[in-house]
């Protein structure tokens, strides 16, 4: 009988070092509010969110963001930063996919931020090509309402209240302008996961602003005074809300769950972690005993690419020897594995 030379998915005890790894860099000084947590999150969720239920298409599988089609994406400007960070677990665990560490490294982000645990289960793999990477478009435009949030979510399979429980993850991080076009933070503590965005949004509903960027961009603003700040002659940050936040406000469907959720911080978290959870698992097909059975997975097993650039690059900006980028060794190997089986086949 001829040897099984695909790879397997990794033991508990090889994640438990990856997570460990992921805790002890998520102290970024020099970044942002000194966090890498937040981009991290935006980082697996980007991934997850360009499933497509109907057509069985995109999900948190392939990590497809390392090739141009997805990776240049306008929707993921800014996330080569994020990637970047996790280069250092990436050398030092070379057999993790990418896939993989994506979205678990936003599981452990969030968790120690303050967040709930949230189930997770490995063993996705990284494409070899971009042949199965999905078309662009798939991610939400923050400038839209309600209409275009049910379109973008009712696609990958959410309802009403699962979208309101996702948005509560703006509770972290910040907007840049030259990414996302927007500029600034949804609460004054955007590292600490608690159900602050849905108190901030619905305490202040009539105090948000309209304000134009000088790039055009229209955003709501609120400045929270902070009587301490204000003492010592600091300038307080306005905080600010998206198109598509005050939609979940005006939307008679999804408001409930924005009130429940600024009640009631246990439930958001229950909620949160459920539906977090079901967008990790987005695209990804296991057997009764959690495999995961997707054609790359069943065909080539947990095949992990080689590692990428220690510096925030664009996937175009790659090196050479790659076909669709840093995936061309990866290729190659997977042409040897299977000519292999073939030969002992013969």
């Amino acid at each position: 009988m001829a040897q099984d030379n695909t790879p397997k998915q990794p033991t508990a005890a090889q994640l438990n070092e990856v997570k460990a790894a992921v805790r002890a860099l998520l102290h970024q000084p020099g970044y942002d509010d000194g966090s890498a947590g937040p981009v991290l999150v935006r980082l697996a969720w980007h991934s997850a969110g360009t499933y497509d239920a109907a057509s069985g298409t995109g999900g948190s599988n392939g990590a497809g963001m390392r090739y141009e089609a997805e990776g240049g994406d306008p929707a993921n400007a800014g996330l080569q930063h994020a990637r970047a960070f996790l280069e250092p677990i990436k050398a030092k665990f070379p057999w993790i996919t990418y896939a993989d560490l994506w979205t678990l490294a936003a599981i452990v982000a969030i968790e120690e931020m303050g967040g709930p645990a949230i189930p997770w289960r490995g063993g996705r793999t990284d494409f070899t090509d971009e042949s199965k990477v999905p078309p662009r478009g798939r991610l939400p435009d923050a400038a839209q309402g309600s209409d275009h949030l049910r379109h973008i979510f009712f696609r990958m399979g959410f309802d009403d209240q699962e979208i309101v429980a996702l948005s509560g993850a703006h509770n972290l991080g910040r907007c840049h302008t030259d990414r996302s076009g927007f500029e600034g933070k949804w609460v004054n503590n955007p590292t600490r996961f608690s159900n602050q965005y849905f108190k901030v949004l619905l305490a202040n509903e009539k105090a948000w602003k309209r304000k134009r960027l000088d790039n055009g961009v229209e955003q709501f603003v609120y400045v929270e005074e902070d009587p301490d700040l204000q003492a010592e002659g600091e300038e307080v940050e306005e905080l600010m809300m998206l198109p598509t936040d005050m939609a979940l406000l005006s939307d008679p469907k999804f408001r409930p769950w924005v009130e429940k959720y600024a009640k009631d911080k246990d439930l958001f978290f229950d909620h949160f972690s459920k539906v977090f959870a079901k967008l990790m698992e987005l695209g990804i097909r296991r057997d009764a005993a959690g495999n995961v059975i997707n054609e790359e997975n069943e065909k080539d097993g947990y095949q992990s690419a080689p590692k990428k650039s220690d510096t925030a690059t664009a996937p175009g900006d790659q090196g050479p020897r790659q076909v669709g980028h840093e995936a061309g060794p990866l290729k190659e190997d997977n042409e040897k594995i299977r000519r292999r089986k073939d030969g002992a086949k013969l």
